[in-house]
């Protein structure tokens, strides 16, 4: 059984390269960001409360979070172990964690603040289905209109130069002092984001002493 800790500043890859591992891997990925998508999609009360920090370019707060991940978790339907991104959020919950759980390492996708800027900006998202777009990788076909329903592409909410920044503050203040920690403890295996997303995964399975992704779509590249 293996667990892993994904980090990583907004824009970094984090679901992408937990993605790529839990496939090969057999793992449960538990994304605290897709959980609460999930309830603002389906109107739920907890949704409802995102759906406001969100608007306002504020996070979820901490004790929030941390309930929703103690629930998660207590699911124990990781049979082979779990790969889990956007938790812990500061020091506090990072040391209940390291009493709780026996983690087999932190992967830190390192990406500085001015190309987390160029990526979160250029995000899209389509107005009709939600589906996600990046002008930088991932252009739709037909400027401004998505490829899947021809709905209006448009900027999510919170993604402004003044909410990003806000963000990019916050996580700093939080999470390094929970890296610090989990480095003491010699868990912390930092790696690159800035490149394409084959050549990051391969860089964290060389880091973990995993074998190598084998790309099994058509087209998916470093």
């Amino acid at each position: 059984m293996r667990k892993y800790v994904i980090m990583g500043v907004q824009g970094s890859g984090k679901g992408t390269q937990s993605a790529l591992l839990a496939g090969d891997l057999d793992l449960v990925h538990i994304s605290v960001g897709d959980i609460f998508r999930w309830h603002v999609k389906n109107h739920t009360k907890l949704g409802a409360q995102v759906r406001r920090l969100v608007a306002a370019g504020e996070l979820v707060g901490d004790d929030l979070v941390e309930d929703v991940v103690s629930d998660r978790l207590h699911l124990h339907d990781w049979n082979y172990g779990f790969i889990i991104d956007g938790f812990p959020r500061n020091r506090r919950q990072a040391e209940f964690f390291l009493e709780s759980y026996d983690i087999d390492g932190v992967i830190h996708l390192d990406l500085p603040d001015e190309e987390v800027r160029r990526r979160v900006l250029a995000r899209r998202l389509c107005s009709r289905c939600g589906m996600d777009y990046n002008l930088i990788a991932h252009r739709p076909s037909t400027e401004g209109r998505c490829d899947v329903c021809g709905g209006e592409l448009v900027t999510r909410t919170d993604d402004t130069p003044d909410a990003l920044a806000r963000r990019l503050r916050d996580y700093h203040t939080k999470i390094d002092p929970v890296l610090e920690l989990f480095r003491r403890k010699e868990y912390v295996m930092t790696v690159d984001a800035r490149a394409g997303k084959t050549t990051v995964q391969q860089a964290i399975r060389a880091s973990l002493g995993l074998p190598p992704h084998t790309p099994s779509r058509p087209g998916e590249t470093a």
